[in-house]
């Protein structure tokens, strides 16, 4: 399928969760970090120079970027850090017919997912995270050994006639 491209490469994702019970101070801790403020909805992101923020749960946030990241450890009484990175891929999807190619892959509405929204999905049977960075760009966060198969399911399902 023509105007269809696709990447894989690897990215820094942290994710940091809070305590039931320590959700105020954590995200008051986490946004003084951070230096901004923070998504207030489940699939909501915000950015903060090169990173991404996504709330990808209620007390559980993933930020994403591709410069090395100093972590820096929630207070353990509020919640807790956990490096994500070696066990993800970041797939990067660009082109005017990626919409056609999700609905071939994920259960999607492109329609109702804005631009800068994350929704936690799966493809071929495994979850997987999706960033919408635009109309014409998405990311898709696999873990590391689905990514080879996925992409070929991916480059699959952008080459299947209508």
């Amino acid at each position: 399928m023509a105007g269809f491209e696709m990447a894989a490469d690897d990215c820094v994702i942290v994710q940091f969760e809070g305590w039931d019970g320590a959700m105020a101070q954590f995200e008051a801790q986490l946004r003084r970090m951070l230096d901004g403020p923070l998504p207030n909805e489940v699939g909501e992101t915000v950015r903060h120079d090169s990173w991404v923020v996504i709330r990808v749960a209620p007390r559980r946030f993933w930020l994403l970027g591709d410069d090395p990241l100093p972590i820096r450890d929630i207070d353990p009484e509020l919640g807790c850090t956990l490096p994500l990175g070696e066990g993800r891929v970041r797939l990067r999807l660009f082109g005017g017919v990626i919409k056609h190619v999700l609905e071939r892959c994920v259960a999607v509405d492109w329609k109702t997912l804005g631009e800068g929204r994350a929704v936690q999905t799966g493809l071929h049977r495994v979850p997987i995270l999706l960033l919408r960075r635009s109309a014409f760009e998405c990311d898709l966060l696999v873990p590391r050994s689905f990514s080879k198969s996925m992409t070929e399911w991916i480059a699959d399902a952008s080459t299947a006639g209508p």
